[in-house]
């Protein structure tokens, strides 16, 4: 019996130490304590392999503690965050293969002080973007970018839900408690750096070698895209006016916050062929233009090729590495402007 209370006793005084560990040491109530959010985007490893055309690569997948794609970073140190979707993101491929990786790359031959930071997730529109300002960025300690670029068209003209990938929340009520308990405990947290650094999570092998994609192929340059796409309808309004409403509040955020803005326009493997991208690639030069808005309009004078893209709108390193080389010099000359 005496030992009975021996063992009970030292079981409660374990609770209570836990406890008390979990509350001094643990994120609950700090200001990086990210909540239900960011969850699925925080503290990643994933040992990946895929091919594109026909060559393999074999590398790591990274998010850090603060959720964007790569190594731990001081949040002090970022003056400029990339925004894009998957188109941005590349979780499939090398980093510094990916758009952002090529642009840092050319940053560094030009031995420059400036370094992009990308905070790109998978199907994230410009409410996406919207929603970091509101419950991503401010949990981050000491993040004042001078300079945020923002990759937008692709995510934005589609018409489905896209609540869960903009804001970056579990569906179910039950998997947003577990991703809350994740997301601020002490143990948790350590036992994913240990798990990630000595038992990396080994994901499938991708092959993104897609032949049937340019079967029949026919490009749609800004030049064709003028006229194919100049009538407009009553939905096409209507998308117009729904997009610019999201962009009124992008500005206010931009006022807000004192950064500087700088947009650029999306193509698909064919160009402008869909109506509604050429929309919305036009209304965000508009939106630029009417607010002194530095931007970059790729969709009028890059001509992407066959095996650029390895589906409809994700870019193959080939790809990847065209988008940066026709972004770069601009770009450069005005960060040092």
């Amino acid at each position: 019996m005496r030992s009975l209370k021996v063992i009970t006793y030292n079981i409660f005084i374990f609770l209570i130490l836990i406890l008390l560990i979990e509350l001094f040491f643990g994120y609950w109530f700090k200001k990086e304590n990210f909540g239900i959010y960011m969850r699925k985007e925080r503290k990643i490893n994933w040992q990946t392999s895929t091919i594109f055309n026909q060559k393999k690569y074999d590398f790591f997948y990274k998010r850090n503690y603060w959720g964007f794609r790569g190594e731990e970073f001081d949040p002090k140190d970022v003056k400029i965050i990339f925004e894009g979707g998957s188109t941005g993101n590349q979780r499939f491929t090398p980093e510094e293969l990916t758009i952002v990786g090529q642009l840092n790359k050319k940053l560094n031959l030009k031995n420059s002080k400036f370094k992009i930071y990308n905070a790109s997730t998978d199907g994230k529109s410009l409410n996406g973007y919207i929603n970091d300002f509101k419950f991503w960025f401010p949990k981050i300690t000491d993040l004042n970018p001078d300079y945020v670029i923002f990759y937008i068209g692709i995510n934005d003209i589609y018409v489905d839900d896209r609540y869960y990938l903009d804001l970056k929340i579990s569906k179910k009520k039950i998997d947003q408690i577990k991703d809350y308990i994740k997301n601020n405990s002490f143990f948790v947290d350590k036992f994913k750096i240990v798990k990630n650094k000595y038992f990396p999570k080994n994901t499938l092998a991708y092959d993104f070698n897609n032949e049937k994609l340019y079967n029949d192929f026919i490009y749609t340059n800004f030049k064709q895209a003028l006229t194919v796409h100049k009538n407009l309808d009553d939905k096409d309004l209507l998308s117009i006016k729904k997009f610019n409403l999201k962009l009124s509040e992008l500005k206010k955020i931009i006022k807000e916050k004192k950064f500087q803005p700088i947009f650029i326009t999306q193509l698909k493997f064919d160009g402008l062929k869909d109506k509604r991208l050429f929309i919305i690639n036009n209304e965000l030069k508009k939106f630029a233009l009417d607010n002194n808005f530095y931007l970059i309009p790729i969709d009028e004078f890059l001509i992407m090729n066959k095996n650029d893209f390895y589906d409809p709108v994700h870019t193959t390193p080939k790809g990847s590495k065209k988008i940066a080389n026709a972004i770069f010099e601009d770009f450069y000359k005005y960060l040092k402007r």
